[in-house]
C-alpha cells in the first residue's frame, strides 16, 4: 500500500488506499515543482538536466526551457512573479511580466553565495530562501546560510548559519512560523543513507527575523530518503520529504504516517489542482501526484 498510517488522525488526511499516480519518468532530478493556477499546469526544476518543464492534464509533460543555470526551487510572489533559485548561477532570481530578470540576491557582504536551493515568500513581499554548499574551497562563503531578502529588495539578512545542509522551509497558515530542514544535519551512511535529519521551527517576528529555536521533529527511518522539500496544508500539517518517501507531521511534530514512493530520494512537492488538494511529488526521476483530503497553502496567482 502507498500509505504508511502510524496514527488514525492520519485519515482525515489522505485514504489509507489512495494511490500514487505518476505523470512522468526520465529526469535527471526533478525538483521544485509549482503550482501555476491560472492556467491549470505544474512548472518543475531538472535540476541537473538544466531544464525546467510543464505538466498539464490536457499536454502531460512537456520542455519549457533550456539552460535554467541548474534551476531548483520555484515559487510566486504576491504579485505573481515567478521567483527562481539558479544553483548555477549562484542567485535566486525574478521574472517580470515583460520577461525580463530582476536578481533578487546574489550577494552576502560582497561574497557570492554557494548554491541558493528552495524559496518561499511571505504575504509581504520578504522572500526567504537556503544556501547549502559551504564551506567549500569553490565557495566564497565559509558556511552554509539561511536569509531574509526586504520586499524592496534593498537588505539581505543572514537568519542562521550552522546547519549543513540547510533545504526545505516554509511558512506556517499564519506565517507566525518559518520551518526550515537540514538534510544532513544528523545523517548516518551505511549501506544506505539513513537519515537523521530535522525539521525546526522559528517563530517569526514582526520585523522578518527569527527567534525561539526549537526541534519540531527528528526524521529517523531505515528507508533511503533525506529531508529536502517541505510543505503545509491549510490546517497546519507539515509535509516533508524524507525516508521512505513524504513524511506527514501534525502542527505538534507528531509523525501521522508517509506516503510511499518506493524510491531512493524523494525532492519535493507541491500543492495544486482546482482546489489545492493534489499534493504533486518530485523524486530524482519521476513526477506523480495524489490526491488528499485537506487543501494545501496555495501560492499567488
Amino acid at each position: 500500500m502507498p500509505i504508511e498510517r502510524l496514527s488514525p488522525e492520519l485519515d482525515r488526511i489522505v485514504s489509507p488506499d489512495q494511490e500514487v499516480e505518476v505523470l512522468g519518468t526520465g529526469y535527471f532530478v526533478g525538483e521544485g515543482p509549482l503550482w501555476w493556477k491560472e492556467d491549470q499546469h505544474l512548472l518543475f526544476s531538472e535540476v541537473r538536466g538544466n531544464r525546467r518543464r510543464k505538466w498539464s492534464a490536457a499536454e502531460g509533460v512537456s520542455l519549457v526551457q533550456d539552460d535554467t543555470n541548474n534551476a531548483n526551487g520555484l515559487t510566486r510572489d504576491p504579485q505573481g512573479r515567478l521567483i527562481i533559485c539558479e544553483g548555477g548561477a549562484r542567485r535566486v532570481i525574478r521574472i517580470e511580466p515583460d520577461g525580463s530578470t530582476t536578481v533578487v540576491a546574489n550577494k552576502y557582504h560582497g561574497l557570492r553565495l554557494n548554491r541558493p536551493n528552495d524559496v518561499v515568500v511571505k504575504s509581504d513581499g520578504s522572500i526567504y530562501f537556503t544556501d547549502p554548499g559551504g564551506p567549500s574551497p569553490d565557495n566564497d562563503l565559509d558556511f552554509s546560510g539561511v536569509y531574509r531578502v526586504s520586499p524592496d529588495l534593498g537588505d539581505i539578512n543572514l537568519l542562521v548559519r550552522d546547519y549543513v545542509l540547510p533545504n526545505g522551509l516554509a511558512f506556517s497558515p499564519d506565517e507566525s512560523i518559518l520551518y526550515i530542514n537540514d538534510s544532513l544535519g544528523l545523517l548516518v551512511r551505511d549501506d544506505m543513507f539513513r537519515s537523521l535529519g530535522r525539521i525546526d521551527a522559528y517563530d517569526v517576528r514582526a520585523t522578518g527575523m527569527l527567534a525561539n529555536r526549537r526541534v519540531f521533529c527528528e526524521l529517523r527511518g531505515e528507508m533511503s530518503g533525506i529531508p529536502d522539500g517541505m510543505k503545509v496544508d491549510v490546517e497546519g500539517n507539515v509535509y516533508c520529504t524524507g525516508p521512505g518517501g513524504v513524511w506527514i507531521m501534525d502542527p505538534s511534530g507528531k509523525h501521522l504516517g508517509t506516503i510511499l514512493t518506493e524510491v531512493e530520494h524523494t525532492t519535493n512537492m507541491a500543492w495544486g489542482g482546482e482546489d489545492w488538494k493534489t499534493l504533486f511529488i518530485t523524486t530524482f526521476e519521476t513526477l506523480a501526484r495524489i490526491e488528499l483530503k485537506i487543501a494545501g497553502m496555495p501560492v499567488p496567482a
